[in-house]
């Protein structure tokens, strides 16, 4: 069995468009309903100002059948904007949850060596702030679109008034319409600048707190994470935002500046030209109507451009996560898997990128076979490939080449996920999940979680500060190695048949390390359980069943519970 996981490659100039097409598909009805009552509000719109025109230069005034014409067109552009801000919000809404869900799920589905290519620090901007920045835009969509139709009714009546003066109004919004573009186009690469941003200051932000009691201990490191880091980049976001917004507001300035002009030159020209009154006073109050629209549509161009770069960097998300580990059930999980007699490995072979100027790390190949009721420890220098030899043991990664064994038999890939669930891990980063998965080896519910617990909690001398409730654990303020204890909790609660610990006594006191050693491992493999523990305490080795030993990515010796005597480090 010959295995590689396949590495997405993403082009940043890849356009968004595909991406948002796919997002916005399932929602085309609401959005074809968004855009019909949009587009009616703002014919309404347009259709009053006619109406408004038409009495200021007419006879009699509000008269006839007008009034009940403009309160007909006043409840049309009402309910018609109302529908089409109802409609946008739900595909806003719709959407954001769609997207949450489907990051979660292509992370959940993403090989492991994907996602520790793609560092924390990356991730969580994308699901937060970018996810928030498209619901925010998604609100104000309606509005833009209304503004969009009102601006194109408005012209359209301008064509039908007079159209020498129309040519004359758009040659000179073109004018605008291109500075704005052009504003936007620089401020686009102003928020890329600040996006990439917001990434390194995300990391110095988990930085601070996760080594708050370093930089308490350390006044230089304190100020230099400070001054140095974080407000360095704080600047720079602020600076590179505050240009691109800027951009923006002066385009909108020089706009506001051009309407006004625009009807300096209008009135200029009715005084060369004999213009009719009501052309001419068409010209000014729509052109005056019109500055709103515009306003609107430049005020949302910077929410716009954010939401791009928000969408791309989703994409960019979407891309490095769109092979999915293959077979991977996401679904209710089935009964316990069930171990007979031993798991192993034949020619197996696993090797990582090159760091720059370096040589690529290679372990393997690897042959080896544990059984049932053993206790095995895995004993090395740092990076000696101990972590990387559990990894692919417990099918974490997929071996470039060799086999897996199960029972003697290759774990095929669509098998790979159920041979996982054979392992209870602590690993030595480890997450502690509040919640217990209810349905341990003797079909606990979550209503005798408490008790099945309790003993557990007793003998690991944690029940005073922590007991189970409503299927979670009331607490996980605990220290280091308090909360590793509560880790083999949920270790004994499982109950699987392969148990693997990585450097779990690492955090405990003497007392608890002699019991972990000569009580805990050595009851659970009278269980029947295979016991795979990552170890320096050398002072405990005598009690493994065989000591693999981890050298330059290979396994440089086996050693029995015959063969007593030091091991070198």
């Amino acid at each position: 069995m010959s295995s590689s996981v396949p590495t997405a490659t993403p082009s940043r100039a890849d356009s968004p468009a595909v991406e948002i097409g796919r997002l916005l598909k399932p929602f085309a009805p609401w959005l074809a309903l968004s855009a019909v009552t949009g587009v009616a509000a703002g014919a309404a719109t347009v259709a009053l100002l006619r109406t408004i025109n038409q009495v200021l230069n007419q006879a009699g005034g509000m008269s006839g059948g007008l009034p009940m014409t403009f309160i007909g067109l006043c409840a049309l552009a009402l309910f018609g904007r109302m529908a089409s801000d109802v409609s946008s919000n739900h595909v806003g809404q719709r959407l954001v949850a769609q997207v949450r869900k489907g990051l979660a799920q292509k992370i959940l589905s993403a090989p492991i060596d994907a996602l520790e290519r793609y560092r924390t620090h990356r991730l969580m901007p994308v699901l937060s702030q970018d996810v928030d920045m498209i619901s925010d835009v998604a609100f104000v969509l309606s509005s833009m679109l209304i503004a969009l139709a009102v601006m194109l009714g408005c012209l359209a009546y301008l064509a039908m008034l007079s159209p020498p003066l129309f040519v004359l109004v758009v040659a000179m919004l073109a004018i605008g319409a291109t500075v704005q573009i052009a504003a936007q186009a620089r401020a686009d690469a102003g928020f890329w600048k600040a996006r990439e941003h917001e990434d390194q200051l995300h990391k110095a932000y988990r930085a601070i707190s996760e080594g708050a009691k370093e930089l308490r201990m350390h006044r230089a490191r304190r100020a230099q994470m400070l001054g140095g880091r974080i407000e360095r980049i704080v600047d720079l976001i602020r600076s590179v935002n505050g240009r691109a917004i800027n951009l923006y507001v002066i385009a909108n300035a020089f706009g506001s500046a051009l309407f006004f002009l625009l009807i300096a030159v209008i009135l200029g020209w009715a005084a060369w030209q004999n213009t009719d009154p009501a052309v001419l006073s068409g010209f000014v109050l729509v052109l005056l109507f019109l500055k709103g629209p515009i306003d609107t549509i430049a005020n949302v161009l910077p929410s716009v451009g954010r939401a791009r770069v928000a969408f791309q960097r989703i994409a960019d998300l979407s891309t490095r996560f769109a092979t999915p580990e293959p077979h991977l059930h996401l679904e209710h999980p089935d009964g316990p898997a069930t171990l007979q007699r031993s798991i192993g490995m034949r020619g197996v072979r696993y090797a990582f990128d090159a760091a720059d100027g370096g040589e690529p790390f290679v372990l393997g190949p690897i042959d080896m076979e544990l059984h049932r009721g053993e206790m095995v420890f895995v004993v090395g220098d740092n990076g000696s490939g101990k972590t990387t030899l559990i990894k692919l043991m417990l099918g974490l990664y997929a071996p470039q080449e060799g086999e897996v064994l199960r029972d003697g038999e290759a774990v095929r890939p669509d098998a790979r996920d159920d041979y996982r669930q054979l392992f209870t891990t602590v690993f030595s980063d480890f997450y502690l999940f509040e919640d217990l998965v209810a349905g341990g080896p003797g079909g606990e519910g979550s209503a005798s979680l408490p008790q099945a617990a309790l003993p557990y909690l007793k003998r690991l001398e944690i029940d005073h500060k922590v007991s189970v409730r409503d299927g979670s654990f009331s607490t996980l303020d605990l220290s280091t190695g308090q909360r590793k204890r509560l880790a083999l909790v949920h270790a004994y609660l499982e109950g699987r048949p392969v148990m693997v610990f990585d450097e779990w006594a690492a955090d405990q006191d003497p007392a608890f390390r002699h019991l972990f050693y000569t009580e805990l491992l050595p009851e659970l493999r009278a269980k029947g359980h295979l016991l795979v523990v990552i170890s320096h305490d050398d002072r405990y080795f005598h009690l493994a069943d065989r000591i693999i030993a981890m050298r330059s990515g290979r396994i440089a010796e086996i050693r029995t519970r015959a063969d007593r005597g030091s091991l070198a480090a």
